[in-house]
């Protein structure tokens, strides 16, 4: 599978409000939609992204946006507005009930993950625990 890294992503403990829990196990935003239909077209060869995570970072995990030409054998996929988005396996649990959001100022563009199952994450908002 050939993959090559996206860019980086923040993640946000959601306190304030509980996510609904939705038939797919990640929902974009029409922001992140509209950013990945964007990137995709820069690399018509590939398929969608690829969603997984590592261990990085102060508080345990991180996770890694790849391009993805195919579908691995146990990742999960997610199709919204035409954008697809491939969940590696290990990263299945950690991401049930995830809203996806891209966000875009002068100092900073990335994706952001409002996450309901993390219990704490580092300072920078770059790593979590589950």
């Amino acid at each position: 599978m050939a993959s090559r890294a996206i860019g980086r992503a923040t993640v946000r403990a959601v306190t304030s409000k509980r996510l609904t829990p939705q038939k797919a196990p990640l929902v974009l935003t029409q922001n992140a939609v509209n950013k990945l239909k964007q990137l995709m077209q820069d690399r018509p060869e590939m398929k969608g992204v690829s969603i997984g995570v590592k261990t990085r970072g102060c508080n345990g995990l991180t996770y890694t946006l790849d391009y993805s030409d195919k579908k691995g054998k146990f990742d999960e996929e997610v199709v919204q507005d035409g954008v697809r988005v491939y969940i590696d396996a290990k990263a299945q649990l950690t991401l049930l009930g995830t809203e996806m959001d891209y966000q875009e100022d002068k100092l900073t563009a990335e994706f952001i993950f409002n996450n309901p199952n993390i219990k704490g994450t580092c300072g920078c908002g770059e790593s979590f625990n589950v």
